[in-house]
């Protein structure tokens, strides 16, 4: 098969699903063709099936915001025709299916019929697409694509709940490529570069905006601290960034913080990691917290959006309501308290993230395109 992939190339979780999606395709013999503003984070290298496709925007004095969706379109009606593309599968409803639609009608007048599945990740649904001012759009593209997919059941729910939506919506859960996340040995992951050997590690890994509430990172790993030694790895830039470094100086724990940035081996850092914090205000899905139990490391999660659907209560970790940083620091000490027990739920934690792996997830896209592939011809 032929395939363009479309996605914001950065390191969010919407990004790093479609890239790895793209990746795996490409070992498997498809050819797929990234089309995006710039070359994907995780696209870790190039080969005869992958290829890569850069939009770009000219700057003209006219526009006050220069029309990337109408320069993305264009593009994607230029790499369709060069290369015989099947199937443009975007990833966010805006722009991408919206910029989708008009290329599917530019090339439908050229005689060409491109199939369009549309991967709705989380935030396109539950933050920009149900603003008043693109609703109406993002309904349009997403009863208009000829495929449509959400990472999980509850974001099905919330787009159905959002949108007069016509379209069948098949749940295809995110995944992960265990291959990218071998066992690390004793000898790879040097925990006392980090810490003490009486020392905890516990970790957030996120692109650090309000929707991720580091600062219950922050609040949560200082109560758990008192009861159990622990160091803090922080992964990830992101515009609170500034607002936490504050609160663990205030909060006298700044020394017990490690800013780590931005990082393409996420695997490696969560080798070193007892513990998972991820106390968001809404998860479509969960990827970080998926990577941190691929890597043996129990999760302490808000309830909200899809989370219940990957950490498990009380197997995997715990869950807790939004906000309540008491309740996710009396579950985090609980597990980190005792060895056999933190074993017991490092090994329920990978066990869970088995159920999403490659192998078990790509199969269900390969089915999407094929089905649309056998339909129009």
């Amino acid at each position: 098969m032929k395939i363009g992939i479309v996605c914001y190339p950065t390191f969010g979780g919407s990004g790093v699903v479609a890239t790895e999606l793209g990746m795996a395709l490409a070992q498997k013999g498809h050819h797929v063709h990234f089309i995006t503003y710039k070359q994907p984070v995780r696209l870790d290298f190039i080969t005869n099936n992958i290829h890569f496709h850069e939009v770009f925007v000219e700057e003209y004095p006219l526009f006050q915001f220069q029309p990337y969706e109408l320069a993305l379109s264009s593009k994607m009606v230029e790499v369709v025709e060069m290369y015989d593309l099947e199937i443009l599968h975007v990833h966010y409803a805006i722009p991408h299916a919206y910029a989708a639609y008009m290329a599917k009608q530019m090339l439908k007048e050229k005689g060409i019929n491109i199939k369009v599945v549309t991967t709705l990740h989380g935030t396109d649904i539950t933050l920009v697409g149900s603003h008043p001012n693109y609703k109406s759009a993002v309904e349009f593209s997403i009863n208009n694509s000829d495929v449509v997919t959400t990472v999980s059941e509850s974001l099905k729910q919330d787009t159905l709940r959002l949108f007069n939506i016509s379209k069948e919506i098949h749940v295809i859960y995110n995944f992960i490529d265990f291959e990218k996340y071998p066992e690390i040995g004793t000898e790879e992951c040097q925990r006392s570069t980090i810490a003490n050997k009486n020392e905890r590690i516990i970790t957030h890994i996120s692109n650090l905006r309000p929707v991720k509430r580091a600062w219950d990172v922050m609040d949560v790993f200082y109560k758990i601290q008192k009861e159990v030694p622990s160091k803090l790895l922080l992964v990830g830039e992101g515009p609170d960034r500034e607002r936490i470094e504050c609160q663990a100086k205030d909060l006298g724990i700044l020394d017990r913080v490690l800013f780590m940035g931005n990082s393409n081996e996420v695997n490696k850092l969560l080798c070193y990691s007892d513990l998972f914090l991820l106390p968001s205000e809404t998860e479509s899905f969960g990827l970080a917290a998926l990577e941190a139990m691929a890597a043996r490391t129990p999760v302490i999660s808000s309830n909200s959006g899809g989370l219940p659907e990957v950490n498990i209560q009380g197997v995997t970790g715990f869950l807790s309501n939004v906000g309540d940083t008491d309740d996710m620091a009396k579950n985090g000490i609980h597990i980190l308290k005792k060895q056999d027990r933190l074993e017991v739920f490092k090994q329920n934690a990978l066990k869970q993230a088995e159920r999403f792996s490659l192998p078990n997830v790509l199969p269900s896209y390969k089915e999407v395109y094929r089905e649309l592939i056998t339909d129009c011809c």
